[in-house]
């Protein structure tokens, strides 16, 4: 018989007050304490909370505490050299993917979990949840709001406080409320990094 549990992950209504869902929710947000009242000094020891964590976490990633997730990350899946500023959320009440050497800015929201439009379904609780896709080597800026069940490609920028509501293809620059592919990746980023600043190649 498919519990509660089980529909977390399959997209259909659920109750996520179920008493097994809370209590094994709250032993995660226990580990996620921890992880949050560590000390700068104590980057090992982080490292190893994350990995014991996290579903899935590669070599070399940072997280920047405070750290914030419904289940502590328990399907949150980081490729390697994972960026993230103050504040990340994840709301993962299902599976977040991450690819390797994607960049979060401070106070970044990655939301898999809904709540019916109807009146009367929230009202007894009822929830569905999405999964979050984004690719590798993103920059996912400042700000910025992922909602459920959206795919971000590879090599994209997404500015600071945008919505994203609709999924993007990869190498191209996104911005807005709702957010908006401004641009595709270009000529000019191969030589400017920053408005009329060039990228000296020989020092890099």
């Amino acid at each position: 018989m498919q519990t509660m549990k089980d529909r977390m992950h399959t997209g259909e209504l659920y109750l996520p007050a179920d008493e097994e869902i809370i209590t094994w929710q709250t032993q995660c947000l226990d580990r996620l304490y921890e992880f949050n009242q560590t000390r700068p000094t104590e980057g090992a020891k982080r490292a190893a909370m994350l990995k014991a964590m996290f579903a899935e976490i590669g070599e070399d990633c940072y997280i920047e505490p405070p750290f914030h997730s419904n289940f502590g990350g328990s399907h949150v899946h980081f490729g390697s050299h994972v960026y993230a500023n103050f504040n990340l959320t994840c709301v993962d009440d299902t599976h977040i993917y991450v690819g390797d050497n994607t960049m979060f800015g401070p106070n970044v929201i990655l939301a898999t979990a809904g709540h019916p439009i109807l009146p009367e379904l929230r009202e007894k609780g009822y929830q569905y949840n999405a999964p979050i896709h984004i690719g590798k080597n993103c920059w996912i800026g400042a700000g910025v709001v992922v909602v459920p069940g959206i795919t971000i490609g590879d090599h994209v920028v997404v500015g600071a406080g945008s919505v994203v509501t609709k999924d993007l293809p990869s190498r191209v620059v996104a911005v807005g409320n709702p957010c908006r592919i401004l641009r595709e990746l270009n000529a000019h980023d191969e030589e400017y990094y920053f408005k009329d600043r060039k990228i000296d190649y020989t020092t890099l």
